[in-house]
C-alpha cells in the first residue's frame, strides 16, 4: 500500500472550499491588534491570543529592534552549545522572580516546551495522569515519553481519584492539566487536584498558556489565583499570548529545571529563542510587572462582552471562568459553523471556528477571544454583527 494513500482523503477540505467556506489560512496585512487588515479588508479581531495587546506596544516593538540590530537575526545553535544569550538569561532569572519559583528554562516554542518536559521527567515506571481536554501538544508529550499516561473525564476530581488510585506506590506520578482550558475557558480545579496530589504522592505540572496575564495576582497565572504558588510543582507557560512573542518556558525547582536542562532531547537538539524575541519577551513582562491592572482589564473586557452577547440570548458555553477572554459561541454542526464563521469574516469579524476533534461531535463553536485592548465599542460593534448572523441561521 502506498504510504501517501491517506493524503488523498481531503474531502472535508474540499468540500469547504466547494462551499466556499473554507475557513484558514487567511493572511494577515497588519499587525495583531485588535483591528487587522487581512485580505484587504478591515476585521476586528476576536481570533487572538494576544490578551494583553502588547504585540503593538512601542517598548515591545523597540526591544526586538534593538536586539536584531546589536544580536543579528538568530541565534544558530541550540541553548546547550552556541545559542546561549545574555538575554535568554536575563528572561529567565526575571521570568523565575516574576513567577515566584527557584529557577526556569525556556524552550523555543511552547510546544516544545510540553515535550520536552514530559518526555524527560516522565520514565518507564512512571505515570502521567492527564485531564481529557489537555491541549494537544500535553498528548504528544506523553506519546513521546517513555511513561504511561492515564487520562481523567474533564475536570471530574472523583475520576481523577480512581486514576491515582490505579498507580502502583512505587511509581512515580504526574498529574497535568490546563491552568485555563484553550478551548472551553474554564480554570481547572487546581485546589481540588493539588489536594488529592498531596493524599497520593503524585507531582502537578500546569498548562499555563492561557492562564499567564490573564488571571492571578498581577497576571501570575491559575495558581496563583487560587493561592498555591506553593504547591504546584511545575508551570509550563508560552511567549506567544500575553507576552507578545515567541516561544516557551518551564519553571520549577533548580533541581529539576537543571535535570530537564541536561536531558531533554527537545531542548539539546532545537536552536535556541531567537534575539528579537527573547527581547520583546522581556519587555512585555516589564511591562506586565508595571501594569497589574491590565488583566483586570481584560477580564472586564470578558465580563463586558458575556453581558452583550446574553442581551442578544447568545448561546455560549458554561463556565467557572466569567472572567477568561475565552468565550466560546455554539454552533453545532461543522458545516454551519464554517458558514457562519465565513458571514462574520465577511462583515468584519474574524473568529476562530472549532470542528472536531477539538470539539466533541455536534458541539462545534465559534472560539472568540479578546484583548485588553479591546474598547467597549469594539466588542459592542462585534457582538451586533454576531448576533445577526447568528440569528440569521436561527440560533
Amino acid at each position: 500500500m502506498d504510504i501517501f494513500a491517506k493524503c488523498n482523503d481531503t474531502s472535508m477540505v474540499d468540500a469547504a472550499r466547494e462551499k466556499g467556506i473554507y475557513p484558514y489560512f487567511h493572511a494577515l496585512e497588519s499587525k495583531q491588534a485588535t483591528e487587522v487588515i487581512m485580505e484587504k479588508k478591515r476585521r476586528i479581531m476576536l481570533g487572538s491570543n494576544n490578551y494583553l495587546g502588547l504585540t503593538t506596544h512601542p517598548e515591545v516593538i523597540e526591544a526586538g529592534v534593538r536586539a536584531f540590530e546589536e544580536y543579528g537575526s538568530g541565534c544558530s545553535g541550540s541553548r546547550f552549545l552556541n545559542g546561549t544569550l545574555n538575554l535568554h538569561l536575563q528572561l529567565e532569572e526575571e521570568l523565575a522572580e516574576f513567577l515566584r519559583k527557584e529557577a526556569v528554562m525556556t524552550f523555543s516554542t511552547g510546544f516544545q516546551s510540553n515535550l520536552g518536559i514530559i518526555s524527560t521527567i516522565a520514565g518507564r515506571n512512571d505515570y502521567i495522569i492527564m485531564d481529557r481536554e489537555n491541549h494537544a501538544s500535553l498528548y504528544d508529550a506523553c506519546r513521546l515519553s517513555f511513561g504511561k499516561m492515564l487520562r481523567f473525564r474533564h475536570s471530574d476530581m472523583e475520576d481523577l481519584e480512581r486514576k491515582l488510585d490505579k498507580v502502583p506506590e512505587n511509581a512515580g506520578c504526574l498529574i497535568v492539566t490546563d491552568g485555563v482550558f484553550s478551548m472551553g475557558g474554564d480554570i481547572a480545579n487546581l485546589p481540588e487536584i493539588c489536594r488529592l496530589a498531596r493524599q497520593y504522592n503524585a507531582r502537578v505540572m500546569v498548562d499555563d498558556a492561557h492562564g499567564l496575564g490573564v488571571i492571578g495576582e498581577g497576571g501570575r497565572g491559575t495558581a496563583s489565583y487560587y493561592g498555591l504558588e506553593d504547591e504546584v510543582d511545575i508551570y509550563m507557560g508560552t511567549f506567544s499570548k500575553s507576552l507578545a512573542s515567541l516561544g516557551g518556558y518551564m519553571a520549577a525547582p533548580y533541581k529539576v529545571v537543571e535535570y530537564v536542562k541536561h536531558s531533554s532531547r527537545p531542548f539539546i537538539f532545537s536552536a535556541s529563542i531567537t534575539p528579537a524575541s527573547c527581547a520583546s519577551a522581556i519587555a512585555a513582562l516589564r511591562i506586565l510587572k508595571e501594569h497589574p491592572e491590565l488583566p483586570e482589564t481584560l477580564q472586564s473586557r470578558a465580563l463586558f462582552m458575556r453581558k452583550k452577547l446574553q442581551e442578544f440570548n447568545i448561546k455560549t458555553k458554561e463556565t467557572n471562568g466569567d472572567i477568561i477572554p475565552i468565550i466560546p459561541i455554539y454552533t453545532y454542526k461543522p458545516f454551519t459553523t464554517l458558514a457562519i464563521a465565513k458571514e462574520l469574516y465577511d462583515c468584519g469579524v474574524y473568529v476562530n471556528p472549532s470542528l472536531p476533534p477539538a470539539t466533541a461531535p455536534n458541539e462545534c463553536l465559534l472560539r472568540t477571544s479578546l484583548m485588553a485592548t479591546h474598547t467597549e465599542e469594539q466588542i459592542e460593534r462585534a457582538v451586533s454583527i454576531i448576533a445577526e448572523v447568528l440569528h440569521k441561521h436561527k440560533m
